[in-house]
């Protein structure tokens, strides 16, 4: 039986790698009320009594905005955080799974990111979760992978999805941010694809994982309205205009482009939406 410690209990990924595990693997969840993985003894102490032959960290600081004004702790949970968990696999010779994002690009290119393309973050969460892969890249690099992924949404927990189709049932018309593009992702996805991984003999240092495909956020919205429409899950479609980012202001500013290129994902975005959205019909 191989053992597998997931960081995360009642995020979105960690909710999917639930649903999605496997039967020959003994899997523990710990949340935030079981470990503080910013307390590096504390954290093996827990962590260490399973024996884990993978560690998979599910979780992160991901308000985006509120990082604006909440630098350190992101800096705790996406730095601090994951520098602990690559020690703490390191002494226990367990292979380390870790979530990054597209938003260690920024701006700088307008072309689907590689691997090894330059890294410019533009927001603090962006700057933080780069400050995480920096820690594993020098603590644990030859027993970690690290997943980039983008505009991960499910059935679990809260999600631009979800939001859309609360606010598509409650107005009568939306004005949705048409000029920053990147790939939806289904956290389902993901969680298959991590389960993948930990059967693999020799693991890359570095993946790149979304769905396949490219959507503005606009695009996202009115593809979410269709199907839903379709579905039953929406009474009627609403009247939505595209808006550029000036229109939105945030306290962080979010990536004009950030799709992930050498991609390991294989299903495009559309399909999965409709996937996710039949699943959560059907009740979650």
């Amino acid at each position: 039986m191989t053992n597998v410690v997931v960081i995360g209990k009642t995020g979105q990924v960690a909710q999917e790698l639930k649903a999605t595990s496997l039967v020959d693997y003994n899997v523990t969840f710990l949340g935030r009320n079981d470990v503080d993985i910013t307390n590096e003894n504390a954290l093996f102490d827990v962590v260490s009594r399973y024996k884990p032959s993978f560690i998979i960290n599910a979780s992160a600081y991901t308000a985006v905005d509120k990082a604006q004004s909440e630098k350190e702790a992101a800096f705790q949970i996406n730095e601090l955080g994951v520098a602990n968990l690559a020690k703490i696999a390191k002494k226990l010779t367990a292979q380390f799974i870790h979530i990054s994002t597209d938003f260690v690009f920024g701006n700088s290119q307008n072309k689907p990111y590689g691997l090894n393309d330059m890294l410019s973050p533009i927001n603090v969460y962006g700057e933080s979760k780069l400050s995480g892969e920096n820690q594993i890249e020098s603590i644990y690099a030859e027993g970690s992978s690290i997943i980039r992924t983008s505009w991960v949404y499910s059935g679990y927990a809260n999600n631009f999805v979800k939001t859309m189709l609360k606010l598509m049932d409650d107005k009568d018309e939306l004005g949705i941010v048409a000029d920053q593009v990147g790939s939806p992702t289904y956290a389902k996805g993901l969680a298959e694809f991590i389960w993948s991984l930990t059967k693999k003999e020799r693991r890359n240092k570095l993946y790149h994982y979304s769905d396949l495909g490219v959507a503005s956020w606009y695009d996202f919205a009115i593809a979410i309205q269709e199907i839903a429409v379709d579905l039953k899950l929406l009474s009627k479609a609403i009247v939505v205009k595209p808006i550029i980012s000036e229109q939105y202001p945030m306290p962080a500013k979010r990536p004009n482009y950030s799709v992930l290129g050498e991609n390991s994902g294989d299903k495009h975005w559309r399909q999965q939406l409709k996937s996710m959205l039949t699943t959560y019909k059907n009740g979650y």
